[in-house]
């Protein structure tokens, strides 16, 4: 696992408090799990109200992560900043075009969040849906690997994926969920109309809850012998794929 740079967290509970407060985009709040005083409660509210995903640690942890006054709490910056979801759908039919968005499910590598990143940006991808758990952290590691694309390409964090899939089909964009047990190829299926594909980790898949939800479901033909392609690598294809019947 990488390590993280010094300047990607903050530390102490009442500099994390102020900094929330002030706008910074937090990625992952660590808190001392069995300290309970007035100020922990106070970011503990404030991270709910905020959606900030926060983990309950052993002191140990949070000590070989820094030696200074952590106070029980350690934030990790995020490098970008979230957008809103109801907004990038509005501006996109606002200017005529035809929504395309991206939905990832339990994508925990980094890697794979910034290669999604760089292929969407350049695919004109509107924009790309994480929840706030169980997804790679978007730190300096995540703006390299997408080679600056996270500057550019709207990220909206939310806090209930199952809501937020009902919200973007309330919308009137058809959610296509990517599996390999889907029956139908992804070629044969009508991309042109406003989209969000949903996919998952490679080695969990798509939760089988979001499964029931999406709209259809296609798969990418596979004749070696590995089953299943590189997320990111399978992002791309269905996105250029995307972009091809849109562009004829």
């Amino acid at each position: 696992m990488n390590q993280q740079h010094k300047t990607d967290y903050i530390y102490g509970t009442r500099a994390v408090i102020e900094s929330i407060q002030a706008g910074k985009e937090i990625d992952k709040l660590l808190v001392q799990k069995d300290l309970r005083n007035e100020l922990i409660l106070e970011l503990l509210q404030l991270a709910k109200g905020h959606s900030i995903p926060v983990q309950k640690v052993p002191v140990e942890k949070l000590n070989r992560i820094t030696k200074k006054n952590h106070q029980g709490a350690i934030a990790y910056l995020s490098s970008v900043v979230y957008a809103s979801l109801d907004h990038v759908i509005s501006e996109a039919y606002t200017k005529a075009e035809t929504p395309l968005l991206i939905i990832l499910d339990r994508v925990t590598d980094v890697r794979n969040i910034g290669a999604i990143a760089r292929t969407a940006e350049c695919a004109g991808v509107h924009a790309i849906v994480v929840p706030s758990r169980g997804t790679a952290q978007l730190g300096a590691d995540a703006m390299k690997t997408s080679a600056g694309a996270l500057n550019h390409i709207p990220i909206c964090r939310v806090e209930n994926l199952k809501t937020t899939i009902r919200e973007i089909q309330d919308n009137g964009i058809q959610v296509v969920a990517c599996s390999e047990k889907a029956d139908a190829l992804v070629y044969s299926a009508d991309l042109s109309v406003p989209l969000a594909i949903l996919m998952g980790s490679e080695e969990d898949g798509i939760s089988q809850e979001y499964l029931k939800l999406a709209d259809s479901h296609v798969k990418l033909p596979v004749v070696g012998q590995i089953e299943s392609l590189n997320v990111s690598v399978a992002t791309g294809v269905i996105v250029y794929e995307v972009l091809r019947q849109r562009l004829s």
